[in-house]
């Protein structure tokens, strides 16, 4: 059975392009890309005193369940070089689950949809462009309506 999921890809440590365009090249191990947005320079969420942000979503399909997709990002952050640190601190990659089909779970180190995917713009005008009228199953909102609800200052299209 194949799952429809939605990605959320974020660097903003070392050559930024490079970290994406590797974890892009990578995840057809997961899974088969079928959209990829345009990237973002972002500010910095949660721990705002650290450099700009490159972000971008992917929409793909996998046959792999929720925990075996998590366990392979992880996986790769790794083998591409993130390091622990500091709770939304600076990192050379990091690649978030957003959503897994309409499924909503909630189980040890894995909330699915992505827990504050709502408060995100550097998620949600790259989620847009891909897919605006995504239904958050939670929320019952698109997330089109959801990023209306935000003030995306400082989010630019990355040249």
């Amino acid at each position: 059975m194949e799952h429809v999921v939605y990605l959320a890809l974020g660097t903003n440590l070392g050559d930024r392009s490079a970290n994406l365009q590797a974890a892009v090249a990578a995840l057809p191990r997961m899974l088969n890309i079928e959209r990829i947005s345009p990237i973002y320079e972002t500010p910095p969420w949660g721990l705002i005193e650290q450099p700009m942000f490159l972000n971008l979503v992917i929409e793909g399909r996998t046959s792999l369940d929720s925990r075996e997709l998590l366990d392979g990002l992880k996986n790769l952050e790794t083998e591409l070089g993130r390091v622990a640190g500091p709770r939304w601190g600076p990192r050379k990659i990091d690649l978030d689950i957003l959503f897994f089909d309409d499924l909503v779970i909630d189980l040890p180190g894995m909330t699915i949809p992505h827990p504050h995917l709502h408060e995100r713009v550097f998620v949600l005008v790259p989620l847009v462009d891909i897919a605006p009228g995504l239904c958050h199953p939670v929320l019952h909102k698109t997330v089109s309506e959801i990023l209306g609800l935000l003030d995306a200052t400082g989010v630019k299209l990355y040249e």
